[in-house]
């Protein structure tokens, strides 16, 4: 079945290849309305998904990553219809030279090819991600999780069954609709027909696919991510900040999972946070010093700095000095998205210099993290590592380059 699907996507990404931009915008704003025009069929696959991850127990955080609704799918089809309306990357002409023999060279972006995308619980990357992948001129095969594959697969044959009657073949969208981690390992070893493949969800499936896979993998998504409050931050504007990057979707890898404060605030801003955090229902856990000024809440463990808690928990540290909050958040955090809330510019930029991660704030949520919210249209996913991109991932994070010479009769001496 794999193989099947792979060659059905390499024969399509030849064809995607040569498609105008035009072309491939007429099929993103016909996969935007056949995903509203069908919004009882996906509901309906999406309702009998949710309701056996309830019998499973799944915790409330990824519960609301699953769920659908009419909102989120017109929101899915919006975003579809702004990825269209972006600037397509592909023949952007980079850079371009003329040598002294008369050659003409010029870096021009073309499409990566196939892409492969293995994901958990989230419906709308299925549509997310074959949206972008169309606008960059590639194909796609969409591997998700056992939670949502009812839903996974009726977004897909919405998708597909808009895309028949276009110039874009309907197999530059697919999606395996088996759940069984024998098939996903065996499209991880595809490297003959897949040119990336792009992990999203939590640590242990990153883990597994990279580990695993034959084909160069993009790490995306794991958000073990800090908030520092500095000595002279604005306490007014920082704990709406904090709730925020905490509470608003704490099933999300942006959302912050440990919050550190500076020592000579601690007895001041810790029994205020820590009260508006437990009013929304937000577990904490302490280090001994945040345990000296606040009691009742549970002991921070050595393994809580590593943990990504995709949860209404959160890890509290007191730290003695910006030096200090930067080593702790290199040290344990996953290089995503660290905030810094200060009044001073020399320590915000100190913090923004010295913290290795994809995205850095001065006075702001870490919620932010998001394509959309960057201006970038709809993401396949946020990359925490270095290559080939960082950070949100969209459309022109789909390409790669050639070099285009031109001459006229040159030969090498």
């Amino acid at each position: 079945m794999i193989k099947e699907i792979c060659l059905k996507a390499k024969a399509a990404s030849v064809e995607m290849a040569k498609l105008s931009a035009d072309a491939k915008n007429t099929a993103l704003c016909r996969m935007a309305n056949a995903l509203e025009a069908n919004v009882e069929k996906i509901l309906a696959a999406n309702k009998a998904d949710a309701e056996a991850a309830k019998a499973k127990g799944l915790k409330s955080a990824l519960l609301d990553r699953l769920a659908l609704d009419q909102t989120k799918i017109q929101t899915m089809a919006k975003e579809l219809r702004e990825v269209s309306a972006l600037a397509d990357p592909i023949g952007t002409i980079l850079s371009s030279w003329t040598r002294p023999n008369g050659l003409i060279i010029s870096q021009v972006r073309v499409p990566l090819g196939v892409v492969g995308v293995i994901y958990e619980s989230r419906p709308n990357v299925t549509s997310d991600s074959a949206g972008i992948c169309i606008k960059s001129g590639n194909a796609v095969i969409l591997r998700g999780g056992s939670d949502a594959l009812n839903s996974n697969v009726a977004i897909g044959e919405v998708l597909r069954d808009a895309l028949a009657g276009t110039n874009v073949p309907v197999d530059a969208v697919q999606v395996v609709n088996s759940p069984e981690r024998s098939v996903a390992e065996e499209l991880m070893g595809m490297r003959e027909y897949i040119d990336v493949l792009i992990p999203r969800g939590g640590a242990d499936l990153i883990k597994t696919v990279v580990e695993k896979s034959r084909i160069p993998v993009i790490e995306t998504g794991t958000g073990n991510c800090h908030v520092y409050v500095e000595e002279d931050a604005d306490l007014e504007k920082a704990t709406p900040i904090v709730i925020n990057a905490k509470c608003q979707r704490p099933g999300t890898c942006n959302a912050a999972e440990k919050l550190l404060v500076h020592s000579k605030i601690a007895k001041q801003y810790l029994p205020v946070v820590i009260a508006e955090l437990k009013k929304q229902g937000v577990e904490v856990r302490g280090d001994e010093e945040t345990r000296k000024i606040v009691p009742d809440v549970k002991v921070a463990t050595e393994q809580d700095w590593y943990t990504e808690y995709l949860d209404l928990i959160i890890g509290v540290k007191v730290v003695k000095s910006l030096d200090e909050a930067i080593a702790h958040i290199n040290k344990y955090g996953t290089h995503h998205s660290d905030s810094i809330l200060t009044e001073d510019f020399t320590k915000a930029m100190q913090f923004i210099r010295e913290i290795d991660s994809a995205a850095v704030y001065w006075n702001a949520s870490t919620r932010f993290t998001d394509g959309n919210q960057f201006g970038l249209g709809a993401e396949i996913g946020i990359s925490t590592q270095k290559l080939h991109a960082r950070g949100p991932m969209s459309v022109q994070h789909l390409t790669t380059t050639k070099y285009v010479v031109l001459g006229d009769g040159q030969i090498r001496k």
